[in-house]
């Protein structure tokens, strides 16, 4: 056997949500001093004020938070993000098909 397998070598297990979010950020360039926000996305909140007497099991009173089965998290590197304007462009707008209005076909009266 070449090389030397240490115990605290992931063999047969998957990598941990830390070690996925570092490969993340190494694969995209991300350094430590990036302001990296994590969000909670797939949830619903409760807008309705439903009152002091509702049905628990279809109703929640006003501002619960409820988790998706299917929810999910967004990383986001707030300090890499374009938050610039777009721009008109430098040159005239001359599309290669230009827009002309449709001829109106007049129908034979027989």
């Amino acid at each position: 056997m070449n090389g030397k397998l240490d115990p605290e070598e992931h063999v047969m297990e998957p990598p941990t949500i830390v070690e996925q979010i570092a490969l993340i950020t190494q694969k995209y360039g991300w350094e430590e001093g990036d302001n990296i926000v994590v969000e909670m996305a797939g949830t619903q909140v409760s807008g309705i004020d439903v009152g002091e007497v509702y049905n628990k099991k279809w109703q929640s009173p006003i501002g619960t938070r409820k988790y998706n089965k299917d929810a999910f998290i967004i990383i986001s590197n707030q300090s890499r993000r374009d938050l610039t304007r777009s721009q008109p462009m430098d040159r005239e707008h001359k599309p290669a098909h230009p827009y002309e209005p449709k001829k109106e076909v007049k129908k034979d009266a027989t």
